[in-house]
């Protein structure tokens, strides 16, 4: 008997509801293992093509785990003390920075920035808060990262469960397929499959993009000799997942810095705006159609709506899920769209009915039935003779019933002879 929909959707909707529920309810810990799963996900396709090329899984594993060692190595002595520096310095020279605002503000519209004005008070107000608030931002998020998850979380747990997620990603996706409902499970394998098609292009691609452009950033940038070129170079690239929002802050960022220490030198101001124009042109006519592609299908507004949800009901660990659920839930509204479009709710009339299961009838020669009605007959007779012979022996002969032994012969045939008792 099929289990009814309604049933199916309380089943279901119950399973997500929990799943939910436990995420809010372990919060940082599970985040160590979320890492892991992530980079298990987004190296499993360099793991297959190491395998096309002849590796075994176990050895293409062992490779791609120990250049992502070498990577997070170089990256956590070179790049990483650099921007953590960077950005304190930056957040600390802020209040200056609009105080020489306020002056130059000042000094060209001086019945707009008199020094009892609202925008003068304002000024100084947003430069003080941007430093305040700028650190303790800095120490929440590696408070959060560093503090309640650990050093050993991250730097452990993470690498080996991502280790061995990666080593038996494709049995794992095979157990998870066995345990599909078997009348869902097409419509849930275009389902994942269509996720994952979103989700791989989005995050893979978008990764590349942001390693490019804050690259090109950071170097253009310190060529420039513009104070604090890799913080406002990465903070551009890391923004840039969202158009034209990390370039427009990056640059107004770096704008203000060079007009802060470049002023008077027109050149170098110039420079700056000129590297920003041109990532802005390389990123949105090569790198974002060639890397990611259009039809990945994440609006920025869907993406700024998921990071703000998702952050807020479950902190740095909603951040992370953030793009992942943004990707599938995009998914699944445009399915559920798809099939609102062919119901009866939105075409105003009810689908016809399906077919009734047709009759399976088989075709024989003309007199067929009559042929095997005759052999029954005669096998019936047959047995009745039988049956009256071994009473003659017996001398049982005229034993009432006999004659009703089964239907009675076709009047129109003659039947057997009765003998004389």
């Amino acid at each position: 008997m099929r289990l009814p929909v309604y049933k199916q959707v309380m089943i279901w909707g119950g399973a997500t509801l929990v799943l939910l529920l436990v995420l809010w309810k372990l919060g940082n810990a599970v985040m160590p293992f979320l890492l892991g799963a992530g980079i298990a996900y987004l190296l499993d396709p360099v793991a297959d093509w190491l395998e096309r090329k002849g590796l075994s899984r176990t050895l293409a594993v062992v490779v791609i785990s120990l250049v992502m060692l070498m990577i997070v190595v170089i990256s956590f002595l070179v790049v990483v003390p650099v921007l953590v520096s960077q950005t304190a310095a930056l957040i600390e020279t802020a209040p200056q920075m609009f105080e020489k605002l306020k002056g130059f503000l000042a000094a060209r519209f001086p019945d707009i920035l008199s020094p009892q004005s609202t925008a003068a008070d304002a000024l100084s107000q947003l430069g003080s808060t941007i430093s305040e608030r700028g650190g303790e931002l800095i120490t929440t998020v590696l408070g959060s990262v560093m503090g309640i998850v650990g050093v050993i979380a991250l730097l452990v747990i993470a690498p080996v469960v991502a280790f061995y997620l990666l080593l038996d990603w494709d049995h794992m996706v095979a157990r998870v397929d066995e345990l599909l409902p078997r009348e869902h499970a097409p419509t849930i394998r275009r389902i994942a499959s269509e996720i994952d098609h979103v989700l791989s292009g989005f995050i893979r691609g978008q990764g590349v993009v942001i390693l490019i452009l804050g690259t090109f950033y950071a170097i253009s940038l310190g060529v420039i000799g513009l104070p604090f070129g890799v913080a406002i170079g990465a903070l551009a690239a890391t923004l840039s997942f969202i158009p034209y929002v990390g370039v427009l802050v990056g640059g107004a960022t770096a704008i203000g810095v060079a007009l802060f220490s470049f002023w008077g030198q027109p050149l170098m101001i110039g420079a700056v705006v000129a590297v920003f124009a041109i990532g802005q042109i390389v990123e949105g006519n090569y790198l974002q159609p060639k890397i990611v592609g259009g039809h990945v299908g994440l609006h920025p507004v869907w993406l700024m709506l998921a990071l703000s949800v998702f952050g807020t009901l479950f902190g740095f660990v909603g951040l992370l899920v953030a793009v992942p659920l943004a990707a599938s839930l995009g998914v699944l509204v445009r399915f559920a769209a798809a099939q609102y479009k062919v119901s009866a709710i939105y075409t105003g009339t009810e689908a016809p009915p399906p077919p009734a299961v047709p009759q399976l009838v088989e075709l024989v020669p003309r007199g067929t039935t009559e042929r095997q009605r005759d052999i029954a007959l005669v096998s019936r007779e047959v047995r009745i003779a039988e049956i009256r012979r071994e009473e003659t022996i017996n001398g049982d002969i005229g034993d009432p019933g006999i004659d009703d032994i089964g239907p009675h012969p076709d009047p129109e045939k003659p039947g057997p002879a009765k003998k004389d008792s």
